[in-house]
């Protein structure tokens, strides 16, 4: 029925929905008209819309403005892509980032390793690993979350995401290589420096 197909529709496509039904009117609305407009024409139910529609003003996808004492709504298709290409390349200069703080620290390890680095030294490399792997799972968490990108874009931002965890799983190796080194040289056993260094007892490969 018309009702269960309403029910079934998920919030990320409510939002297209919505968004569609502005793309196609070009036109101003206020929440009323939407409302009706939005239940009848996109199949979303009328008490869910403002809940919809603020997420896509949040998200600077729809403008919104008070004249008079009235509140519009409106969004052009020119506004929507200009947004989503903003948010592309910021998410393509934090991965470049990313993958420059890898670079360096990698080569920060190789060459301590070389001069045989202290305990200091290898506990603060391997904060900065974490700090990292965090700021690579939360990149992570915004690429997949921005799902209405075409599937060109996904894919370009999937093959930089690989590339990370390919850093990021070379940067793994290093810290196995340095708590072998300092399990010889000092005769630490392995969960005593896990603990020293805060290294997760299951830490692993991504």
């Amino acid at each position: 029925s018309q009702m269960s197909k309403k029910r079934g529709l998920s919030f990320d496509d409510k939002r297209s929905r919505l968004l569609e039904l502005f793309h196609e009117r070009q036109d101003f609305f206020q929440l009323k008209e939407l409302e009706k407009i939005a239940s009848k024409e996109k199949g979303i139910v009328l008490q869910s819309v403002k809940e919809v529609l603020t997420s896509l003003v949040d998200d600077s996808l729809v403008e919104t403005e008070k004249i008079g004492t009235s509140v519009y709504f409106w969004s052009f298709p020119s506004k929507a892509l200009t947004q989503r290409q903003n948010k592309l390349n910021e998410l393509k200069k934090c991965i470049e980032q990313l993958n420059g703080k890898l670079s360096a620290i990698d080569e920060e390890i190789g060459l301590k390793q070389m001069k045989e680095e202290d305990a200091e030294s290898a506990e603060r490399l391997l904060k900065d690993l974490s700090v990292i792997e965090a700021e690579i799972q939360e990149y992570q968490k915004k690429i997949s979350s921005h799902s209405d990108f075409g599937p060109g874009v996904i894919n370009e931002l999937n093959k930089k995401k690989s590339a990370i965890i390919e850093e990021a799983n070379k940067y793994t190796d290093n810290i196995f290589s340095i708590k072998s080194w300092c399990k010889s040289k000092f005769g630490v056993d392995e969960a005593q420096l896990n603990k020293q260094f805060n290294i997760p007892e299951d830490m692993d490969y991504f």
